[in-house]
């Protein structure tokens, strides 16, 4: 399979962004009569709010409103290191750093978001950032918190639909926000709206939207199976819509909420001309913190999760293959009180245990993976170091996995039912040079993390045995499958002087059994008889020694209003900041001596940003090279 080229311009349309805050006798513990416009932060940042700093990206506010997408890809797209993974609009799954899949793990406000999207390439993330409050990417040690898995990294999708401080005082009050969309290649019409009301015992949160496309208008003619010729991407059209309801209990000494929501969607998936997917998740989640709970440790943090998703592909209308998906997340962390050390040292850090279970279940002719368990116990810590210079961060994780086949699959039972289990263990070691100094905190900050990861295979790596229409092959899994190995090392730096900012970041990965397809240069028919080169190629999937290199770097300038303006200090008309970006990343399977597939080529991007009270706009381009480095195989 073949990863097609990125155009080698595209624009970004400006986006203007109003957030209407209600309020009826509301009193925040803000200052009412400031405004902020959020920036996109990517630097060393506080892990909520526990003062341990993280490598991390994080977007939220303005930042966020204008990069929205319709998928959770689309928006962290040409973010420094970010690309987006998709078959088509309505799929967008984000790449980190020339990884994807289940190398990246998705969370949901910190636990698991149980879906099928690494499953397939034309399987959606059940996420919509509409309802979204802020995105985090993270990192380095910090990763360990929440899987072994997470190689490439995490990428956590916080709302608040569970209260975990108080936005209102004894009097109570109302605020929300409420965003309409349109326009757009593919005519979105899309509508989101929040309401939060409570006060300072109780917290209620409502969200709901709405969001539909046509097919997507492209830049050439295409000639689709159904004999319609036009400008417009086959079978591109989307109808989404979805809605929450949280109520959380105030504490002076923490808090205890629920959660339910609902994601629902139909849409083309543009491989298959005609097929479509109608995919629905109902999520609840329960989630509470104590904190001072004794001379160790500083809070308790509990979360539990249950999901149940569940998607059928329908061609041309008629139901066929059948993907559910279900399972518990549990999570329980300790973060221990600061201890000084003496000279300036001090230590803190976070304990944890996490359980997770699912169940995959399939059903159909185009079946090609058997209903199977996966269930994992994991013990994990992150630990900081604070020094007067900068600080160490230290993570651990050791995981137990169990991957249980529960049915013979194959033509002939070839995959037969097993059970497999894994004992990953994880470390990481990361330090942050500080020697920024003044009261504005300018100059430079040094960074360096060194992970060595090991990744349990899935359910599908494992056991797949039967022809995968989206990607044309016949996938074939391997239940000998070891363990996948990663060592990973990353050297960054940012100068800081007020408002100006510099970034950049080395990055080197390199894997000793990187589980991945490899054609195997034979052929099957779909009912797994041997066949031609008019059939489909055969793939297994196989561990192969790699090494992904690369370099993202970043600055943001300001260049109107303010006394460190470069072009004018009046800022009677709003402040104007201009963002750079950078990336390119090079992968390479070094068994086969050939480059890796669906790896984003270099790319260089820039913004103009204008924000004046509570308005903003942005209008900005990537160019993105060719990417010539493909791999060659035999079918």
């Amino acid at each position: 399979m073949k990863f097609r080229n990125f155009p080698h311009s595209l624009a970004y349309v400006a986006s203007l962004m109003c957030f209407a805050h209600l309020s009826a006798n509301a009193q925040s513990v803000q200052d009412p009569h400031t405004t902020r416009l959020d920036d996109i932060t990517i630097t060393a940042r506080s892990l909520e709010n526990t003062g341990l700093l993280v490598p991390a990206q994080q977007l939220s506010g303005a930042a966020l409103a204008q990069r929205l997408g319709s998928t959770l890809g689309e928006t962290l797209d040409n973010l420094p290191g970010i690309a987006n993974s998709s078959f088509g609009p309505n799929v967008g799954r984000p790449t980190i750093r020339g990884m994807d899949g289940d190398r990246i793990r998705l969370l949901q406000n910190s636990g698991a978001n149980m879906d099928v999207s690494g499953l397939s390439f034309d399987h959606a993330v059940p996420m919509d950032p509409l309802t979204t409050e802020r995105i985090e990417i993270l990192r380095g040690p910090a990763t360990l918190l929440y899987g072994g898995s997470a190689i490439g990294g995490v990428v956590n999708v916080i709302d608040n639909r569970i209260a975990r401080e108080r936005a209102f005082d004894a009097k109570g009050g109302v605020m929300g926000k409420a965003e309409v969309r349109a326009g757009g290649a593919a005519n979105e019409r899309s509508t989101g709206a929040m309401v939060e009301t409570g006060t300072d015992k109780f917290a209620i949160h409502v969200d709901a939207f709405d969001r539909r496309t046509q097919n997507l208008k492209v830049p050439k003619n295409m000639s689709c199976k159904s004999g319609v010729n036009s400008v417009k991407l086959c079978n591109s059209a989307s109808n989404t819509k979805g809605g929450a309801v949280g109520g959380t209990l105030l504490f002076d000494r923490g808090y205890l909420g629920l959660s339910t929501s609902e994601y629902k969607s139909t849409y083309g998936t543009v491989a298959e001309e005609y097929v479509t997917i109608g995919m629905v998740r109902r999520h609840h989640a329960l989630e509470g913190k104590l904190r001072d709970v004794g001379d160790w440790f500083q809070d308790v943090k509990f979360q539990g999760g249950y999901t149940q998703y569940s998607h059928t592909e329908y061609t041309s209308n008629v139901a066929g293959t059948q993907f559910d998906n279900g399972g518990l997340d549990m999570r329980l962390e300790a973060r221990q009180r600061s201890v000084a050390l003496g000279n300036g040292l001090k230590l803190e850090g976070t304990i944890g245990l996490q359980r997770e279970r699912n169940n995959l279940h399939a059903v159909g002719s185009e079946k090609f993976v058997p209903t199977s368990r996966t269930q994992s116990t994991a013990l994990f810590t992150y630990q900081a170091l604070k020094t007067p210079w900068g600080q160490w961060t230290a993570g651990a994780r050791s995981e137990s996995v169990s991957v249980q086949s529960l049915e013979s699959i194959g033509p002939n039972n070839e995959n037969a039912a097993q059970t497999k289990t894994f004992n990953p263990m994880s470390f990481a070691l990361g330090v942050m040079r500080n020697l920024r100094e003044g009261e504005m905190q300018n100059g430079w900050q040094l960074t360096s993390n060194i992970t060595t990861s090991q990744r349990a295979p899935k359910d599908y790596e494992l056991f797949a045995y039967g022809p995968h229409a989206a990607t044309g092959a016949y996938e074939i899994g391997s239940s000998t499958m070891a363990l996948e190995k990663a060592t990973q090392l990353d050297l960054g730096g940012e100068w800081k002087n007020g408002l100006h900012k510099l970034g950049v970041t080395a990055f080197t990965s390199e894997f000793a059994n990187f589980i991945s397809l490899q054609s195997s240069g034979s052929y099957k028919t779909s009912a797994g008889a041997v066949g031609t080169s008019t059939d489909l190629p055969v793939y297994n999937f196989q561990g192969v020694r790699a090494r992904l290199i690369g370099l993202e770097s970043n600055a943001k300038l300001r260049m109107v209003g303010g006394q460190q303006a470069l072009l004018s200090n009046d800022a009677q008309h709003g402040a104007v900041d201009l963002e750079l970006r950078a990336d390119m990343v090079r992968a390479d399977d070094l068994t086969n001596g050939r480059p890796m597939p669906r790896i984003a080529p270099m790319r260089l991007g820039a913004d103009a940003l204008w924000s004046k009270n509570a308005w903003g706009a942005r209008f900005g381009f990537m160019h993105a090279g060719a990417q010539n480095r493909m791999p060659y195989y035999s079918n």
